[in-house]
């Protein structure tokens, strides 16, 4: 560029010095205007070889590497992990320190400067919280054995209320624990909302109730005095009883009943229902994982000033007795793993437990020996005082009742269900040919005949009534009137209810019908359904 500047000075100088009409002029002026041409060329020619030179040394230049920030940057030094080593970098001055987070992804040159960076990663593995340590490290991974690691926390999980059980997002050099993934739906899955059950609405279990409220209230109502004692609370209660009864109800009316003012514990009731099967997985280890969250969740829910109550339901199921097989058996892994976890249960003050079965002998007696499951209680069918009872929580005076019912009974509501109620008792108790339902053959060869009252549960109670609701909106419907329950509704129930005869099992196994029954099943050899004649049911009962 100089050099042409020079030309240029000496060719105006040549054009001054000569006169006007010399024939050269021209000529330089020529001379001149070209020179200009070939430096706008060989300019921009300059500027493309530069370009390619970038570009190629841009191309040929080593790659950056990608590392993970471990520490905050302190003066200008940052502790990286780069490619399987941790190293103490440099900071490029163009970056701020502050805006730095620890688990981000930071930009390393090939003279291990920090010169970029990349934030958090949006992808990586995915592992389970076993432990929160002191320090707020995270231990991740396998909760016995091998494959477990121990985390730090990215910046914004440093103030977080991880817990165990908890699942996070953790850094491809897995090293840094980045994001907490939101709960799995299925987390809650156990977990049921409880509805108001006083014990008043329980009936027909007066004795279960009882040894309920003995076991757990009153070592609450009276902590002196058992503390003088030296009185250990039990852990954990066995309902055990025919289907149908009220086990399940019973359970969670403990769980509404614990926590109630009256029993001086300032906390929220929280049900977990595990129905046994659900537990059961052909995984290996997946049955034992799912006990061990069981109990956490529960010691999670303490904590958070809740008094869970675990029920299980169907617990013979999973429960059951051990067998000394050699192949793997999932009881032979599950029920250790069971007894483990309650031993590390104080008393009824941290968790309660409730296990609910038919089939009480099927349990393994390691769960039910004293120092796990303490109380065994059994749920008894309901007799007739029972039966009306239940009918009566069923039945109540705020339901529509047939007027010709209450004008029989002077207009009194009240006595017009109490009317309805006893009849019902007095047809489903009474022993008459057409109530025969069952006849057992013992050991003996002596022969015994149940009738359907001996068969009576809480859910064919709450079924018979339902279904004289049912008969009283259909006739509703029909007439275009408002019609009441009537006792022929409840009489007509009842027939329906066990002339379906769904509720029993269709087949003369045994062992289908022991679970029925509360007969020793040593002494039982068969039990077989009676099925009188429609004809004969509906003489007997009066019903046309």
């Amino acid at each position: 560029m100089q050099h042409t500047f020079k030309s240029l000075s000496i060719i105006d100088q040549i054009l001054m010095s000569m006169d006007e009409k010399d024939r050269r002029r021209p000529l330089l002026y020529q001379l001149r205007r070209q020179l200009q041409e070939d430096e706008i060329t060989f300019e921009e020619a300059r500027r493309t070889i530069v370009e390619m030179e970038a570009a190629l040394e841009k191309v040929t230049a080593p790659a950056n590497r990608v590392g993970t920030l471990l520490e905050p940057p302190k003066n200008g030094v940052v502790y990286i992990f780069v490619g399987g080593s941790e190293y103490y970098a440099n900071l490029d001055t163009r970056l701020r320190e502050d805006e730095l987070k620890v688990g981000t992804r930071v930009l390393v040159n090939e003279a291990f400067a920090v010169v970029g960076d990349l934030g958090y990663s949006a992808s990586g593995p995915v592992g389970k919280i076993v432990d929160v340590l002191d320090d707020g490290r995270l231990r991740v991974g396998q909760e016995h054995g091998l494959q477990a690691a121990i985390l730090i926390r990215s910046s914004d999980l440093e103030e977080a209320p991880l817990k165990p059980g908890e699942e996070v997002r953790i850094d491809p050099n897995f090293r840094v624990a980045l994001e907490q993934m939101p709960g799995k739906e299925v987390k809650d899955y156990y977990l049921e909302e409880i509805p108001e059950i006083p014990w008043e609405k329980i009936g027909g279990q007066g004795e279960a109730i009882e040894a309920i409220k003995d076991t757990i209230e009153v070592p609450v109502l009276y902590p002196e005095l058992f503390s003088r004692f030296k009185y250990t609370v039990p852990k954990g209660f066995l309902l055990y009883g025919p289907p149908g009864c009220g086990k399940t109800l019973i359970g969670k009316a403990t769980a509404y009943n614990l926590v109630r003012q009256e029993t001086g514990l300032t906390l929220k009731e929280c049900f977990l229902h595990v129905k046994g099967p659900e537990i059961l997985n052909m995984w290996l280890g997946e049955s034992e994982r799912q006990v061990r969250e069981i109990f956490a969740r529960a010691r999670e829910k303490r904590k958070e000033g809740y008094l869970p109550v675990v029920f299980i339901d169907e617990a013979e199921s999973v429960l059951g007795t051990r067998r000394a097989i050699r192949s793997h058996n999932i009881s032979n892994t599950v029920v250790p793993m069971f007894c483990s976890e309650m031993d590390g249960i104080e008393s009824l003050r941290d968790v309660v437990i409730i296990l609910a079965s038919n089939r009480p002998d099927l349990i393994d007696p390691a769960l039910l020996r004293p120092g796990r499951i303490d109380r065994k209680i059994k749920v008894e069918r309901p007799d007739k005082a029972g039966g009306r009872e239940i009918l009566k929580i069923y039945l109540t005076p705020d339901l529509p009742i047939d007027r010709k019912e209450v004008e029989r009974c002077g207009g009194d509501v009240e006595q017009a269900v109490d009317s309805l109620v006893d009849r019902a008792v007095e047809e489903i108790f009474a022993r008459r040919d057409h109530t025969r339902f069952l006849e057992v053959t013992l050991r003996s060869s002596r022969k015994e005949v149940l009738h359907r009252g001996d068969l009576c549960s809480g859910a064919v109670l709450e079924s018979i009534v339902r279904r004289s609701k049912e008969l009283a909106i259909r006739r509703s419907i029909a007439s275009g009137v408002e019609e009441g329950v009537s006792m022929e509704d409840m009489l007509q129930a009842i027939e329906t209810e066990y002339a379906e005869n769904e509720i029993f099992p269709p087949t003369d196994n045994t062992e289908d019908w022991l679970k029925l029954l509360d007969y020793d099943p040593e002494n039982v050899v068969r039990a077989a359904p009676v099925r009188p004649s429609r004809e004969a049911r509906r003489a007997g009962s009066g019903v046309i």
